[in-house]
């Protein structure tokens, strides 16, 4: 399973930020060939953002791509740039329909046959953008082996409902709060990852954290971050607190106390315990610890 708490987007014309994105703590080192990047720049991204690749795999950055959308016409160029060991996965955008990614397979396919890389090797993430792409979440999960997490991207989602960008309030109901909960829900229908949009103020950081604690309340595994700055605040929301952690231990503790007595449910700090609430104390536990395992988060 990727980790993916936070995946941060670099451009992928700038040698500088990529060099720097070496030293950046996110789960993700997203190099951006689409939105960051000028028309007349794409040709020197794909070169800047294929010799970048083993550089930061070197360091032990996760390095995905993102990739312009298929519409445009640029993506099998991208795509033979890019693909190359090291490469773990390939974000792309204005999914549609589950075509989409079924073409997505065969281009990578190609490239990965070419690079003599395993086929199926580079996985993908779907940008849900647009109002078609959500009503469609379904469909597009069911599209390729390769689908590791639906993503949604507010700005051109917000474009498309022909509404201002809202910024997620506590206990507002806004255009996004529909694309929010029908990400998650499919992708955890389909053992998938949901990732939340970028927020874009960046020096705002009490609203990034607010924004991806309700993420995170909602169920969404992680956020797009614009600035390294964000990423430290991102990787804490969306791991367990030390207080979750212990609560978590000491709910299986009784539980498990209880049913050597044979209980089926036990009370802990007050709260009933059951098989369910001890199935998430669990979950809970083995994340904290693979995270301890891995970057002492």
């Amino acid at each position: 399973m990727f980790l993916l708490r936070s995946l941060m987007f670099v451009p992928g014309n700038r040698e500088d930020m990529l060099e720097k994105a070496a030293s950046v703590p996110a789960d993700a080192i997203v190099i951006d060939l689409e939105d960051a990047v000028p028309p007349a720049e794409k040709p020197r991204a794909r070169a800047t953002a294929a010799a970048a690749i083993g550089a930061l795999a070197a360091a032990g950055r996760a390095v995905h791509v993102r990739v312009n959308g298929l519409r445009t016409g640029l993506t099998r160029d991208d795509l033979a740039a890019v693909v190359r060991p090291g490469l773990a996965a390939v974000h792309l955008p204005k999914v549609e329909a589950a075509q989409d990614l079924r073409d997505l397979d065969v281009l990578l396919r190609e490239q990965e046959l070419a690079r003599e890389i395993r086929p199926g090797t580079i996985r993908s993430v779907a940008l849900i953008e647009t109002a078609r792409g959500v009503v469609r979440c379904e469909d597009i999960c069911r599209a390729s082996d390769r689908l590791v997490a639906l993503a949604l991207g507010a700005e051109d989602l917000s474009r498309d409902l022909g509404v201002p960008r809202p910024a997620a309030e506590p206990g507002a109901h806004d255009a996004l709060s529909f694309a929010r909960a029908t990400l998650v829900y499919t992708a955890r229908a389909y053992r998938l990852l949901a990732v939340d949009t970028p927020y874009p103020q960046v020096r705002d950081q009490a609203g990034l954290v607010r924004e991806a604690t309700l993420a995170r309340a909602l169920g969404m595994n992680g956020k797009y971050a614009i600035h390294p700055a964000q990423v430290e605040p991102l990787n804490r929301v969306f791991s367990p607190s030390r207080e979750e952690v212990d609560e978590a231990r000491r709910i299986i503790a009784a539980y498990e106390e209880a049913a050597a007595k044979g209980l089926g449910a036990v009370s802990v700090d007050g709260r009933m315990v059951d098989e369910p609430i001890v199935r998430a104390a669990r979950e809970l536990v083995a994340f904290a610890e693979r995270l301890a395992g891995g970057d002492g988060a």
